[in-house]
């Protein structure tokens, strides 16, 4: 079993809630992201868009890989950070691109 924080531009969240729960169902413990319950691109304030952030980096920290959900090779500027947070970490990196 493998810990894996999942990563990608919101704008896949279907693809991201499929692929979190198929790779769950295949046995890893999958850490998703917060889904914002508003669709106001301003919901949140700058403080809580912070803590958001620095909780997804803590994901990352804790979890063996991360899996970048990145439909049809997008990679956005937060979701690169991530990458390079995690490559920083000596974690696993799968992308979605290679599993489909």
């Amino acid at each position: 079993m493998k810990v894996i924080t999942v990563c990608g531009s919101l704008k896949f969240k279907d693809e991201m809630m499929k692929i979190t729960e198929e790779m769950e169902l295949q046995g890893n413990c999958m850490i998703s992201v917060i889904y914002p319950t508003n669709e106001d691109k301003d919901y949140y304030t700058d403080e809580q868009a912070d803590i958001l952030d620095k909780m997804h980096k803590e994901k990352i920290r804790m979890s063996d890989a991360i899996l970048v959900v990145n439909v049809g090779g997008y990679i956005g500027n937060s979701t690169r950070s991530e990458i390079e947070f995690a490559k920083s970490l000596n974690k696993e990196i799968i992308y979605y691109t290679d599993l489909v």
